[in-house]
Protein backbone atom coordinates (compact mmCIF):
# COMPACT_ATOMS: atom_id res chain seq x y z
CA UNK A 1 0.00 0.00 0.00
CA UNK A 2 1.15 3.56 -0.80
CA UNK A 3 1.45 6.98 1.46
CA UNK A 4 2.29 10.31 0.73
CA UNK A 5 4.76 11.88 3.06
CA UNK A 6 4.57 15.51 2.80
CA UNK A 7 7.82 17.35 4.34
CA UNK A 8 7.70 20.86 4.89
CA UNK A 9 11.00 22.76 4.41
CA UNK A 10 11.96 24.81 7.84
CA UNK A 11 13.98 27.46 5.60
CA UNK A 12 10.68 29.63 5.47
CA UNK A 13 10.50 29.75 9.29
CA UNK A 14 14.23 30.55 9.36
CA UNK A 15 13.65 33.44 7.40
CA UNK A 16 10.24 34.64 8.73
CA UNK A 17 12.41 34.92 12.00
CA UNK A 18 15.61 36.48 10.60
CA UNK A 19 12.84 39.30 8.76
CA UNK A 20 11.71 40.04 12.52
CA UNK A 21 15.26 40.32 14.10
CA UNK A 22 16.60 42.42 11.11
CA UNK A 23 13.36 44.81 11.30
CA UNK A 24 14.12 45.19 14.87
CA UNK A 25 17.87 46.01 14.66
CA UNK A 26 17.25 48.58 11.70
CA UNK A 27 14.10 50.33 12.41
CA UNK A 28 12.10 51.01 15.53
CA UNK A 29 10.11 48.73 17.19
CA UNK A 30 8.43 50.15 19.87
CA UNK A 31 5.26 51.37 18.76
CA UNK A 32 1.92 49.42 17.34
CA UNK A 33 2.37 50.86 14.06
CA UNK A 34 6.25 49.16 13.66
CA UNK A 35 4.84 45.97 15.27
CA UNK A 36 2.12 45.92 12.35
CA UNK A 37 4.58 46.54 9.74
CA UNK A 38 7.03 43.63 10.95
CA UNK A 39 4.19 40.91 10.92
CA UNK A 40 2.80 42.17 7.57
CA UNK A 41 6.86 41.99 6.34
CA UNK A 42 7.22 38.46 7.73
CA UNK A 43 3.68 37.41 6.34
CA UNK A 44 5.04 38.36 3.17
CA UNK A 45 8.80 36.53 3.73
CA UNK A 46 6.86 33.78 4.63
CA UNK A 47 4.52 33.57 1.77
CA UNK A 48 7.25 34.03 -1.10
CA UNK A 49 10.05 31.88 0.93
CA UNK A 50 6.76 28.91 1.20
CA UNK A 51 6.69 28.93 -2.55
CA UNK A 52 10.87 29.29 -3.19
CA UNK A 53 10.66 26.46 -1.17
CA UNK A 54 8.05 23.75 -1.75
CA UNK A 55 7.09 20.61 0.53
CA UNK A 56 9.13 17.46 -0.66
CA UNK A 57 6.42 15.13 -1.54
CA UNK A 58 7.00 11.42 -1.07
CA UNK A 59 5.42 8.30 -1.91
CA UNK A 60 6.18 5.20 0.44
CA UNK A 61 5.24 2.00 0.62
CA UNK A 62 3.78 0.98 4.03
CA UNK A 63 2.65 -2.47 5.30
CA UNK A 64 -0.26 -3.33 4.90
CA UNK A 65 -2.17 -3.94 8.49
CA UNK A 66 -4.19 -6.80 8.54
CA UNK A 67 -6.58 -7.75 11.67
CA UNK A 68 -7.21 -11.67 12.93
CA UNK A 69 -9.50 -13.14 10.50
CA UNK A 70 -10.32 -16.24 13.52
CA UNK A 71 -8.58 -18.76 11.51
CA UNK A 72 -5.65 -20.14 13.02
CA UNK A 73 -4.44 -21.80 9.49
CA UNK A 74 -5.29 -18.60 7.27
CA UNK A 75 -3.57 -15.93 10.16
CA UNK A 76 -0.36 -17.76 10.02
CA UNK A 77 -0.20 -18.04 5.86
CA UNK A 78 -0.98 -14.10 6.02
CA UNK A 79 1.57 -13.55 8.78
CA UNK A 80 4.12 -16.03 6.75
CA UNK A 81 3.06 -14.39 3.29
CA UNK A 82 3.70 -10.59 5.48
CA UNK A 83 7.34 -12.01 6.41
CA UNK A 84 8.27 -12.38 3.17
CA UNK A 85 6.75 -9.14 1.55
CA UNK A 86 9.01 -7.41 4.09
CA UNK A 87 11.90 -8.54 2.79
CA UNK A 88 10.84 -8.23 -0.92
CA UNK A 89 10.46 -4.64 0.18
CA UNK A 90 13.75 -4.51 1.60
CA UNK A 91 15.50 -5.79 -1.51
CA UNK A 92 13.27 -3.44 -3.85
CA UNK A 93 14.66 -0.65 -1.95
CA UNK A 94 17.84 -1.78 -3.23
CA UNK A 95 17.16 -2.01 -6.84
CA UNK A 96 18.63 0.66 -9.04
CA UNK A 97 16.72 -0.72 -11.89
CA UNK A 98 13.11 1.51 -12.06
CA UNK A 99 11.24 -1.01 -14.81
CA UNK A 100 11.95 -3.76 -12.18
CA UNK A 101 11.63 -1.98 -9.22
CA UNK A 102 8.21 -0.84 -10.48
CA UNK A 103 7.13 -4.61 -11.19
CA UNK A 104 8.21 -5.71 -7.97
CA UNK A 105 6.11 -3.09 -6.07
CA UNK A 106 3.16 -4.10 -8.16
CA UNK A 107 3.66 -7.85 -7.24
CA UNK A 108 3.64 -6.29 -3.45
CA UNK A 109 0.89 -4.92 -4.24
CA UNK A 110 -1.15 -7.61 -5.62
CA UNK A 111 0.14 -9.85 -2.86
CA UNK A 112 -1.23 -8.02 -0.39
CA UNK A 113 -4.46 -7.84 -1.99
CA UNK A 114 -4.33 -11.77 -2.05
CA UNK A 115 -3.79 -11.81 1.91
CA UNK A 116 -6.70 -9.52 2.39
CA UNK A 117 -9.13 -11.50 0.63
CA UNK A 118 -7.93 -14.62 2.56
CA UNK A 119 -8.15 -12.18 5.54
CA UNK A 120 -12.14 -11.81 4.82
CA UNK A 121 -12.39 -15.74 3.94
CA UNK A 122 -10.66 -17.41 5.43
CA UNK A 123 -11.73 -20.93 3.67
CA UNK A 124 -9.86 -19.56 0.80
CA UNK A 125 -6.52 -19.80 2.38
CA UNK A 126 -5.48 -23.28 0.99
CA UNK A 127 -5.94 -22.05 -2.76
CA UNK A 128 -2.48 -19.96 -2.43
CA UNK A 129 -0.38 -22.57 -0.10
CA UNK A 130 1.55 -22.94 -3.11
CA UNK A 131 2.35 -19.48 -3.78
CA UNK A 132 3.51 -19.20 0.36
CA UNK A 133 5.48 -22.29 -0.13
CA UNK A 134 7.31 -22.04 -3.75
CA UNK A 135 6.27 -18.98 -5.97
CA UNK A 136 7.07 -16.11 -3.25
CA UNK A 137 10.42 -17.93 -1.98
CA UNK A 138 11.80 -18.49 -5.32
CA UNK A 139 10.94 -14.58 -5.81
CA UNK A 140 12.27 -13.50 -3.00
CA UNK A 141 15.30 -15.64 -3.23
CA UNK A 142 16.12 -13.57 -7.50
CA UNK A 143 15.08 -10.83 -5.97
CA UNK A 144 18.23 -11.41 -3.59
CA UNK A 145 20.59 -12.55 -5.88
CA UNK A 146 19.45 -9.67 -8.33
CA UNK A 147 20.28 -7.50 -5.72
CA UNK A 148 24.03 -8.59 -5.01
CA UNK A 149 24.61 -9.27 -8.91
CA UNK A 150 23.45 -5.71 -9.88
CA UNK A 151 25.96 -4.63 -7.28
CA UNK A 152 28.86 -5.89 -8.49
CA UNK A 153 31.22 -3.16 -10.26
CA UNK A 154 32.41 -5.76 -13.14
CA UNK A 155 29.51 -7.95 -14.52
CA UNK A 156 30.62 -10.55 -17.16
CA UNK A 157 28.16 -12.18 -19.45
CA UNK A 158 26.86 -15.11 -16.76
CA UNK A 159 25.86 -11.98 -14.29
CA UNK A 160 24.56 -9.98 -17.31
CA UNK A 161 22.41 -13.11 -18.22
CA UNK A 162 21.40 -14.17 -14.88
CA UNK A 163 19.95 -10.22 -14.57
CA UNK A 164 18.28 -9.92 -17.55
CA UNK A 165 16.34 -13.87 -16.88
CA UNK A 166 15.30 -12.61 -13.50
CA UNK A 167 13.91 -8.82 -14.83
CA UNK A 168 12.14 -11.18 -17.63
CA UNK A 169 10.72 -14.24 -14.79
CA UNK A 170 9.08 -11.13 -12.96
CA UNK A 171 6.77 -10.23 -15.68
CA UNK A 172 5.78 -13.97 -15.52
CA UNK A 173 5.63 -13.83 -11.21
CA UNK A 174 3.31 -10.86 -12.14
CA UNK A 175 0.63 -12.64 -14.41
CA UNK A 176 0.70 -15.84 -12.21
CA UNK A 177 0.05 -13.47 -8.97
CA UNK A 178 -2.76 -11.60 -11.00
CA UNK A 179 -4.49 -15.21 -12.37
CA UNK A 180 -4.54 -16.23 -8.42
CA UNK A 181 -6.13 -13.07 -7.66
CA UNK A 182 -8.26 -13.02 -9.93
CA UNK A 183 -9.24 -17.16 -9.32
CA UNK A 184 -9.87 -16.18 -5.44
CA UNK A 185 -13.02 -14.05 -7.33
CA UNK A 186 -14.41 -16.82 -9.18
CA UNK A 187 -16.91 -18.62 -7.08
CA UNK A 188 -18.09 -15.10 -6.44
CA UNK A 189 -18.07 -14.55 -9.91
CA UNK A 190 -20.24 -17.60 -10.90
CA UNK A 191 -22.50 -16.70 -7.30
CA UNK A 192 -23.14 -13.61 -9.11
CA UNK A 193 -23.80 -14.65 -12.46
CA UNK A 194 -26.80 -17.16 -10.91
CA UNK A 195 -28.36 -14.53 -8.93
CA UNK A 196 -28.56 -12.11 -12.35
CA UNK A 197 -30.03 -15.21 -14.20
CA UNK A 198 -32.44 -15.70 -11.56
CA UNK A 199 -33.09 -12.18 -11.25
CA UNK A 200 -34.15 -11.79 -15.25
CA UNK A 201 -36.32 -14.81 -15.33
CA UNK A 202 -38.27 -13.22 -12.06
CA UNK A 203 -38.65 -10.67 -14.18
CA UNK A 204 -39.65 -11.77 -17.36
CA UNK A 205 -42.17 -14.14 -15.79
CA UNK A 206 -44.44 -11.44 -13.78
CA UNK A 207 -44.24 -9.18 -16.56
CA UNK A 208 -42.66 -6.49 -15.76
CA UNK A 209 -40.42 -5.39 -19.01
CA UNK A 210 -41.33 -4.52 -22.19
CA UNK A 211 -41.86 -6.70 -25.30
CA UNK A 212 -38.83 -6.02 -26.69
CA UNK A 213 -36.72 -5.81 -23.47
CA UNK A 214 -38.56 -9.10 -22.66
CA UNK A 215 -37.72 -10.56 -25.86
CA UNK A 216 -34.20 -9.31 -25.40
CA UNK A 217 -33.79 -10.77 -21.82
CA UNK A 218 -35.13 -14.02 -22.43
CA UNK A 219 -32.12 -14.81 -25.22
CA UNK A 220 -29.87 -13.37 -23.06
CA UNK A 221 -31.35 -16.15 -19.87
CA UNK A 222 -30.76 -18.99 -22.70
CA UNK A 223 -27.97 -18.10 -23.39
CA UNK A 224 -26.55 -17.24 -19.78
CA UNK A 225 -27.80 -20.37 -18.84
CA UNK A 226 -26.01 -22.80 -21.24
CA UNK A 227 -22.72 -20.85 -20.08
CA UNK A 228 -23.33 -21.11 -16.50
CA UNK A 229 -24.06 -24.62 -17.00
CA UNK A 230 -20.95 -25.25 -19.01
CA UNK A 231 -18.93 -23.31 -16.23
CA UNK A 232 -20.15 -25.00 -13.34
CA UNK A 233 -19.16 -28.64 -15.16
CA UNK A 234 -15.95 -27.20 -15.68
CA UNK A 235 -15.39 -25.50 -12.63
CA UNK A 236 -16.74 -29.23 -10.94
CA UNK A 237 -14.27 -31.02 -12.80
CA UNK A 238 -11.45 -28.95 -11.76
CA UNK A 239 -12.48 -29.55 -8.29
CA UNK A 240 -12.35 -32.81 -8.63
CA UNK A 241 -8.66 -33.34 -10.10
CA UNK A 242 -7.32 -31.21 -6.52
CA UNK A 243 -6.15 -33.01 -3.54
CA UNK A 244 -3.15 -31.49 -1.80
CA UNK A 245 -1.95 -27.81 -0.58
CA UNK A 246 -2.12 -25.47 -3.26
CA UNK A 247 -2.22 -27.91 -6.30
CA UNK A 248 -4.98 -29.54 -4.96
CA UNK A 249 -6.84 -26.91 -4.08
CA UNK A 250 -6.26 -24.65 -7.34
CA UNK A 251 -8.99 -26.96 -8.87
CA UNK A 252 -11.51 -23.97 -7.45
CA UNK A 253 -9.96 -21.70 -9.48
CA UNK A 254 -9.16 -23.80 -12.66
CA UNK A 255 -5.53 -24.27 -11.63
CA UNK A 256 -5.09 -27.99 -11.32
CA UNK A 257 -4.61 -28.57 -14.78
CA UNK A 258 -1.95 -25.47 -15.59
CA UNK A 259 -0.30 -27.35 -12.39
CA UNK A 260 0.86 -30.10 -14.60
CA UNK A 261 0.63 -28.78 -18.13
CA UNK A 262 4.33 -28.93 -19.97
CA UNK A 263 4.79 -24.57 -19.82
CA UNK A 264 4.17 -24.58 -16.10
CA UNK A 265 7.34 -27.36 -15.52
CA UNK A 266 9.25 -25.44 -18.31
CA UNK A 267 8.82 -22.37 -16.27
CA UNK A 268 9.79 -23.63 -13.06
CA UNK A 269 12.56 -25.50 -14.64
CA UNK A 270 13.79 -22.18 -15.66
CA UNK A 271 13.67 -20.50 -12.27
CA UNK A 272 15.52 -24.10 -10.72
CA UNK A 273 18.28 -23.33 -13.52
CA UNK A 274 18.67 -19.23 -12.38
CA UNK A 275 18.79 -20.53 -8.75
CA UNK A 276 21.35 -22.73 -9.54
Amino acid sequence: MKKEIIKKSPYPFYLTGASWLIYSLLLPFYRLTDILIATALSAAVYFVSSKVFAPEVRVVEVEEVYTASGDRAADEMISKGQSMLRDIRVLNSKINNPALSERVSKLERICAQIFKEVQRKPRKAPLIRRSLDYYLPVALKLLDSYSNMSAQAVKGDNVQTSLRKIEDIMDTMLEAFSNKLDGLYKDEALDISTDITVLQGMLVQEGLLSDGLRDTMSSAMKESSVTGASNSMRLTDTRNTGNTGDAGDAGNTGDAGDAKSAAVLKEEKEIELILD
